[in-house]
């Protein structure tokens, strides 16, 4: 390798190795946001979940809200991993909805009632909500991991792109009847209720 090559390689692994770690911290950090309550979580608790000091985590997130915006985008590529993990031979929609699912069982199922008032502050804190709802960001690695399991190349068939978008309509359909029964449904049942639509199984359901 030439020696001019070097610099740029060492500043692409130093971006990845920073990516994982900001990441990680992200996901530590809204799983105790999930658990303790957003206005009940410091910086200093952020940065403790995460096994570093303040001014480390600081590097990296200037406030709570960016490290929830980082760790849902860390989400969003989980669920990515989790479609293109999936069976080859498992239909579209129901490795879209194991998918969501892989997302949604761990975080929201675990402390359900932070994952209300969490999903509570997505929905009506406009600088989150605004993030939250940017389905482009959501969309993007999903579809890809679609296209990646049908061999198809980029940009991917416009078919595979709506199925990404219903999928993640339907997830978001389901967690906001989710916060509006204050749990007295299950999350589950409703996304896979959303699906069996989706797919055709609840033909007749509804007209």
């Amino acid at each position: 390798m030439s020696s001019s090559g070097t610099p740029a390689v060492r500043a692409g692994s130093r971006a990845i190795a920073r990516a994982a770690v900001e990441s990680e911290l992200s996901l530590a950090a809204y799983e105790l946001v999930v658990e303790k309550g957003y206005a009940n979580v410091t910086l200093d608790d952020m940065a403790a979940a995460g096994g570093v000091s303040r001014s480390t985590f600081l590097r990296y997130f200037g406030t709570k809200d960016q490290a929830i915006l980082v760790a849902w985008k860390a989400h969003v590529a989980q669920m990515a991993d989790a479609l293109r993990a999936r069976p080859r031979d498992e239909d579209d929609w129901s490795a879209l909805r194991s998918a969501i699912e892989a997302f949604v069982v761990p975080i929201y199922a675990k402390h359900p009632a932070g994952a209300q008032a969490l999903s509570r502050l997505a929905l009506f804190t406009p600088a989150l909500s605004a993030a939250h709802l940017d389905v482009a960001d959501w969309r993007a690695p999903l579809t890809r991991a679609l296209a990646e399991r049908h061999g198809a190349g980029d940009p991917a068939p416009i078919g595979l792109a709506v199925k990404v978008a219903a999928a993640l309509d339907c997830m978001g359909l389901a967690v906001s009847r989710w916060v509006a029964a204050d749990g007295g449904v299950d999350l589950v049942d409703l996304i896979e209720e959303g699906f069996a639509a989706l797919s055709g199984e609840a033909a007749g359901t509804g007209g």
